[in-house]
């Protein structure tokens, strides 16, 4: 199996302080702030890349579960809503799926979203946050 790396400087005091993220080999690379994270700023969170993490590793799961049991979806689109309440701490987390899967009922694509929730890697790492999904089929 592999194993990624991702890294993240700050400078300065919470208050005034500033800092960079980066994924991977450079995938991405941006900053984040006090502003960015507890309020409206510039740059990105660490929640929000939880969010991205969760809702892509989500949707290729799903998509590995339909695919074996004969249901190859044309696309799934996963939203991971990361909320931080008082602490600070990550309180719940929303994941809402949408997908095109041709051949699949509504009720064989809910099971399914369910075991991709239950064993997803990402969702079994977050497992102490209060987590909820909404799946539904779209045409």
């Amino acid at each position: 199996m592999t194993t990624s790396q991702s890294s993240a400087v700050w400078n300065g005091n919470l208050m005034e302080g500033s800092g960079m993220m980066r994924l991977g080999e450079g995938g991405y690379e941006g900053p984040f702030t006090k502003a960015s994270r507890f309020e409206t700023g510039d740059g990105t969170n660490p929640e929000e890349l939880i969010g991205a993490a969760h809702a892509g590793y989500f949707s290729m799961f799903l998509s590995a579960i339909l695919s074996e049991s004969g249901f190859p979806p044309v696309e799934i689109r996963t939203t991971a809503k990361v909320h931080l309440g008082e602490g600070p701490a990550i309180t719940l987390i929303e994941l809402e799926t949408e997908a095109i899967v041709p051949g699949c009922s509504e009720k064989v694509f809910l099971d399914h979203a369910d075991k991709a929730k239950a064993g997803c890697p990402v969702s079994k790492a977050l497992s102490a946050v209060p987590m909820t999904m909404s799946a539904r089929l779209s045409m």
